[in-house]
């Protein structure tokens, strides 16, 4: 019995040794076919598997926001690009509009090889809220090409999140009142993603650069039940103008200002031109002062399309590539300032805020403080038999097309009640547990057990 029991036990301890991986002086060959481990939003933070996970990237429109091209489909251009990504350090990219309709395979793979993530707006200019009348373009045919957008996407592990949408509400007192259609495709794209039986895969809105009623946004999409929520708020800051400091850029305050939101923020936009671009933002963002709240950012942009932001030059859909200064500058940043070390002082819990007042900057009308748009009736199929073929970016668009949301929806009708797979697709990810612990545990009470049987 004791040999048994001592046999048993060093059979365990060999197997954990086996199971351990490669030492430091075996080099294991790369595996192509090998996933990023996904990236879940919980607390205030993001997570790869049980590590705190930074956004650090690049936002990615070769041919600028008038192309309106995909550069996911085409391998011999997202090739061209992923291998800068590569050299300069970054761990995602975010693309402004892909075509639902073509595979996209082959540049997903790249990224995965390269260690990068996507962050993804499900928008383009022909499928979209109209921030002027958002009403009657906030209809089934939209949503169906929203849904087919997660369908082509939520099959890469590399896929980190997806964008609801982008400067939809600006400068401009009447684009609020787009703000209630804007958190309703939030909420359904929540509802598809659990009723189609995904993993969650968090979706936020990018808000634009307006001091007048960032906070509010923010408030706004973070408020109600939590099928109304988001699962993180992202917004594009400029303020930061070499050279500057934390607290000369106003940084500081905005920290202040989100500490205690509750869900993750990082920057969609970030990198002000009116001087000469030394990255230092990074030296903040990667650092404690901004950790416990700020999830990173990402760096507009990849390349120069007619004005002062890209750090790279190109011809077309050459292989040609110039890098600019500011393309080594900041590589330099990214390896000058690394990852915050350990949970970065993150909250664990998340939570809701209230709902913004309304009043002369912040008026909803009609649907007041929290009130949404029903989803509409020719959407709702989409959630038991899906979206079917995308319809790509040349189809005849979807603002004027008619089957528009007809109700104002109940709190909790966004919840997922059944899922293709079968599983509840509602919650929030709980922070991962740290395993060292069980592990040390379990090692422990092997030794106690043998103790005890030769005893």
């Amino acid at each position: 019995m004791r040999s048994f029991a001592l046999a048993a036990a060093s059979a365990l301890v060999a197997a954990d040794a086996v199971c351990a991986g490669p030492t430091l002086t075996d080099k294991q060959l790369p595996n192509r076919a090998a996933s990023l481990p996904t990236v879940t939003a919980s607390g205030n933070a993001f997570w790869a598997g049980k590590e705190r996970f930074y956004v650090r990237g690049i936002d990615y429109q070769p041919g600028g926001s008038s192309a309106n091209d995909d550069p996911l489909a085409d391998k011999s251009i997202c090739t061209r690009d992923i291998k800068r990504f590569k050299d300069l350090g970054v761990n995602a990219i975010r693309v402004y509009s892909v075509d639902n309709s073509k595979d996209h395979k082959d540049c997903m793979q790249e990224l995965n090889d390269a260690g990068i993530y996507l962050v993804l707006d499900v928008n383009n200019p022909k499928y979209s809220i109209n921030r002027e009348e958002p009403e009657p373009s906030y209809n089934d045919v939209y949503l169906q090409s929203v849904f087919a957008t997660i369908d082509e996407f939520a099959k890469y592990d590399n896929t980190l999140a997806f964008f609801s949408g982008n400067e939809v509400i600006n400068d401009k007192p009447k684009t609020v009142k787009s703000a209630p259609f804007v958190k309703a495709t939030t909420r359904d794209m929540r509802q598809y993603i659990g009723s189609r039986g995904y993993r969650k895969i968090p979706v936020g809105y990018s808000a634009a650069d307006v001091s007048e009623n960032r906070m509010q946004t923010a408030e706004y999409f973070n408020c109600g039940s939590d099928d109304e929520r988001s699962d993180f708020f992202a917004f594009n800051d400029y303020s930061w103008c070499a050279p500057s400091s934390f607290q000369q850029s106003g940084w500081d305050q905005k920290v202040k200002n989100f500490t205690g939101y509750g869900i993750p923020i990082f920057l969609s936009e970030w990198g002000c031109t009116d001087n000469t671009r030394d990255f230092e933002e990074l030296s903040a963002l990667m650092s404690k002062q901004m950790s416990g709240v700020y999830s990173g950012g990402l760096l507009y942009e990849y390349s120069r399309e007619g004005n002062k932001f890209g750090i790279v030059e190109l011809s077309g859909s050459s292989d040609s590539v110039k890098e600019d200064s500011d393309f080594d500058n900041f590589k330099a940043a990214l390896k000058k300032y690394p990852s915050p070390p350990g949970d970065g002082g993150f909250t664990a819990t998340s939570k809701s805020v209230p709902c913004p007042t309304m009043d002369s900057i912040w008026d909803l009308g009609d649907w007041g403080e929290s009130s949404l748009p029903a989803m509409p009736d020719g959407a709702k199929k989409f959630m038991k038999d899906g979206a079917g073929d995308g319809p790509g970016l040349t189809g005849s668009g979807s603002q004027n097309a008619g089957g528009a949301s007809t109700g104002t929806a109940k709190p909790g009708s966004g919840e997922v009640t059944a899922t293709s797979s079968g599983d509840s697709g509602t919650g929030r990810p709980a922070p991962p547990m740290d395993m060292n612990v069980l592990y040390v545990t379990g090692i422990a009470g092997i030794f106690t057990l043998v103790g005890t049987l030769l005893l």
